[in-house]
């Protein structure tokens, strides 16, 4: 049997990146990660290649850990995160924050699919491995995926002004 953890650091990454996508980078996606890594060690022998590579079968345990993340947020209120103070985040912070913005406001499964993309790097075989689908819908869904989240972006783009000069007749 191939050991899927046989070379931990780029799954790491690739999960990582995964749960970052999906619940934003910190403290609790590292926290979701490891969780990840520990259930895959315990789990291990349950691992079938024929089933997929190793990546994909990190993520779909991640997925059931993001969840898991997910309702022990919604059980526990009262605690808010720490916020920097918009004054103090520089551009590249900002357009993260602005793009996390612009993605939650995408349907679930966009969310999803735009996760498991660029999040995991997964290929969109894997991602219909994962979800069952074939290779071309999920071509098709990532494909109109971006495209809802460009038209977003793009419609909270601010308008250049357009500058008309007229000429005033001297007199």
């Amino acid at each position: 049997m191939h050991d899927p953890l046989a070379n931990p650091e780029p799954l790491i990454k690739r999960v990582y990146g995964y749960v970052a996508y999906r619940i934003g980078d910190g403290p609790e996606a590292e926290d979701v990660t490891s969780e990840t890594f520990a259930r895959a060690l315990r789990y291990r022998e349950s691992f079938d290649s024929r089933r997929g590579d190793p990546a994909a079968w990190l993520i779909g345990i991640a997925r059931r850990c993001i969840a898991d993340a997910l309702r022990s947020r919604l059980n526990t209120p009262g605690e808010l995160p720490d916020v920097a103070a918009p004054d103090a985040l520089d551009e590249r912070a900002a357009s993260r924050v602005d793009m996390t913005r612009q993605l939650a406001r995408l349907d679930v499964r966009d969310r999803e699919l735009l996760a498991l993309r660029y999040g995991a790097d997964l290929t969109a075989r894997q991602i219909g491995e994962l979800l069952e689908l074939k290779t071309n819908a999920v071509e098709v869904a990532l494909h109109r995926a971006l495209a809802r989240l460009r038209e977003q972006v793009d419609a909270e783009q601010p308008r250049p002004v357009e500058l008309r000069l007229t000429s005033q007749p001297q007199s």
